[in-house]
């Protein structure tokens, strides 16, 4: 390279291609080195490299470009004299870069690495086990593991005649209130609802609100187990849990989904 790099100094179009790709960092270990030896030593080259710092978006629109077009007009308008001692700082810099991008790059490809492996494992361990028990999934949501902590007595059932929707809320008390741990069955999508706790009083508090993709929740007959497995969610009520009536889940509309008693 630095025998071509010297005898196109005239021309100009080889030495700018040249500059172009070292500083857009698309030469090789090898290509790159040997061209920071000849920078060291020419002056033209390490004028170039100064005047198109920081202009890598330029670099890489010019490089789609047929070598004949715009590149000399260029190179002949860089003509800025270079300061004592560029060309040594300009590589210490360079360099650096490089063994910067380096490393950027490794950890990237050592996280993509870790997606492709893990990424199955982790899909398989949060949807593993059987199509209607969610007790069986390896991992689970906060909400579910505390709905399956849960003891029997606390946890009460309904569903619902005209939307057949099934809903089990788990409750527990809390210094601050109640924690109120929702199962859902047979929602169909898109929705967005709420879990709405209604006092013995009669005023009403929201325990928590989701949306419902397009596949639904826990239909047991679905196409695939994303759909088969109930939604829990949960959250929290300043009712104790001797003040609260009952359950509603609602839709934003105001369509009840189901009523379970408290």
């Amino acid at each position: 390279m630095p025998g071509s790099v010297q005898g196109a100094q005239g021309s100009g179009d080889n030495v700018h291609e040249t500059v172009g790709a070292y500083a857009l960092g698309i030469l090789d270990d090898a290509e790159a080195t040997q061209f920071e030896m000849h920078l060291a030593t020419c002056e033209w080259c390490g004028q170039q490299l100064d005047e198109l710092a920081g202009m890598e978006p330029m670099l890489a629109a010019l490089a789609d470009l047929p070598a004949a077009q715009g590149t000399p007009a260029i190179g002949e308008s860089l003509s800025a004299k270079p300061t004592t001692g560029l060309a040594d700082r300009l590589v210490g810099e360079v360099v650096q870069h490089r063994a910067k991008k380096s490393r950027r790059n490794f950890f990237m490809l050592a996280a993509g690495v870790a997606l492709i492996v893990g990424g199955p494992t982790a899909v398989f361990a949060t949807t593993g086990g059987g199509d209607e028990d969610p007790q069986n999934n390896v991992l689970s949501s906060p909400a579910q593991d505390s709905f399956m902590h849960m003891e029997a007595k606390d946890k009460v059932s309904s569903t619902d005649a005209s939307t057949a929707v099934t809903a089990t809320v788990g409750t527990e008390s809390k210094a601050w209130g109640t924690h109120a741990v929702l199962e859902l069955k047979n929602v169909k999508g898109p929705e967005k609802c709420s879990l709405i706790a209604v006092g013995k009083n009669g005023e009403r508090e929201t325990v928590t609100s989701w949306s419902v993709p397009e596949w639904g929740y826990g239909i047991k007959n679905a196409k695939t187990e994303q759909a088969r497995n109930p939604l829990y969610v949960h959250g929290g009520a300043a009712f104790t849990p001797d003040q609260i009536d009952h359950f509603e889940v609602l839709t934003f509309s105001g369509k009840k989904l189901v009523s379970v008693k408290a």
